[in-house]
């Protein structure tokens, strides 16, 4: 799967390089052009953040039903960022009044009625139908709860709202919830004992250990022995492990659905998916 970081100047290497990516994409074309770069070497994924320039992707994809007819997209949720940039030049009033979706004064009512009566399922799902809103008419089949969020409710034992997630987006959407986290073990642990089985669980996967909460040894373990759909991010450890010796360690690695990586060009793109098909070709299997 293809990602987003490279395009929003997120780079876990070195400020410099995120200086460089935040010129190189700051025209669409360019994110649009790196896209269908990937989908030249045979991704057909893209997860991704709901920043506001995702709308216009979103956009591009519907006018070209054809050129992406197999495309999908895994939204990741919620972008932090953009509420809290939005708030400082909108204000309050005008973020609600650009990001909630529908009826303003309505949804305003449900969010406020859900504020004061502590009712928090009610905002969270205000807040994911706000987030939603630029894909419309796109094929998400996985949404999937950013770890800011996820290790949160996993420190407050907030573990209602992380079923009230997972129930939501099968019930509006249609789609499947995906976790990330940076403590894989725990929370597939929570997610049983919530009764959600063989969940979809995106977690830092790497030789190095690299955010690995609890350790690489059981991160192995876990693999080797439980039933869940594991996503890899940050395989190459923030830069610390080769291309070559980080991809082949996760494809040797069982229960490894999908590998997620982000790439700034065509040559490293087309040598990264050449790494995961000379190791595992079963890793490109898209979840289903």
């Amino acid at each position: 799967m293809f990602g987003d970081n490279q395009f929003f100047a997120v780079n876990h290497i070195s400020d410099d390089k995120s200086l460089m990516q935040s010129i190189r994409f700051k025209d669409d074309s360019a994110i649009i052009k790196t896209l269908d770069f990937a989908i030249d070497a045979g991704i057909r994924t893209f997860m991704c953040t709901t920043h506001d320039r995702i709308a216009n992707i979103c956009q591009n994809i519907r006018d070209n039903p054809e050129k992406y007819r197999n495309f999908k997209i895994f939204p990741c949720m919620p972008y932090a960022y953009k509420y809290a940039n939005a708030a400082t030049e909108l204000g309050i009033a005008g973020t609600l009044k650009q990001y909630v979706p529908g009826n303003f004064m309505g949804s305003l009512l449900k969010g406020g009625v859900a504020f004061l009566s502590k009712d928090y399922m009610d905002i969270m799902e205000l807040l994911i139908d706000a987030e939603m809103k630029m894909f419309k008419g796109i094929n998400t089949p996985v949404i999937f709860l950013q770890n800011v969020i996820t290790d949160l409710l996993l420190g407050l034992r907030m573990t209602d709202v992380l079923v009230s997630f997972h129930e939501y987006v099968a019930k509006k959407y249609n789609a499947e919830a995906g976790f990330i986290t940076m403590n894989l073990p725990m929370l597939l642990n929570v997610l049983e004992g919530c009764g959600i089985r063989n969940p979809i669980i995106c977690s830092s996967i790497n030789k190095a250990g690299f955010r690995m909460s609890g350790g690489k040894a059981l991160y192995e373990e876990t693999l080797r022995t439980r039933k869940f759909r594991a996503v890899a991010m940050q395989v190459l450890a923030g830069g610390a492990v080769s291309p070559k010796e980080a991809i082949e360690y996760i494809c040797s690695l069982p229960n490894i659905e999908s590998i997620l990586f982000g790439a700034s060009s065509k040559g490293n793109i087309n040598e990264t998916t050449s790494l995961i098909n000379k190791f595992d070709q079963s890793v490109l299997k898209t979840i289903s």
